[in-house]
């Protein structure tokens, strides 16, 4: 199974519709594919421009070591160094944060990820995945 242009779009439409109703601050949310490719992004009125940079380094992290971003996130905390490379590495689209979830399909496939941003990591990671499971798939933050 692929992740469509439609299935990323409403993600992205529930994520935003969770953030409002939690009253978080402006969302910005990035789905990408499996390959780490964007597939569809959108940013809310009063996010700040550099938004787009912080959820695709998200987003591509999980995707670039199959691990979501609370997992990247304990683990950078333990290992800077290392983490610091693959934020080089990647060319600095690397960035491994609660806020990073990934997207698997029925058969616990990966099909892609999403980087939430804007709020508190905890709160980008909650309506990102809350997100995920409404489209009907499984969320791994």
């Amino acid at each position: 199974m692929t992740l469509t242009l439609a299935a990323a779009r409403q993600i992205i439409t529930t994520t935003l519709a969770a953030g409002r109703a939690a009253g978080l601050k402006p969302l910005a949310v990035l789905v990408v594919d499996s390959g780490g490719h964007p597939i569809a992004f959108d940013r809310e009125d009063g996010a700040p421009a550099g938004r787009f940079a912080i959820a695709h380094g998200k987003a591509n992290a999980c995707i670039m070591l199959g691990a979501p971003g609370s997992n990247l996130q304990a683990a950078a905390a333990s290992d800077g160094a290392f983490f610091g490379a693959l934020t080089g590495a990647y060319g600095g689209t690397f960035l491994p944060r609660k806020g990073g979830v990934l997207i698997r399909d029925a058969a616990g496939q990966i099909i892609g990820a999403i980087g939430v941003t804007g709020d508190t990591a905890d709160n980008d990671m909650a309506v990102g995945m809350a997100a995920i499971e409404a489209a009907g798939f499984t969320a791994e933050g």
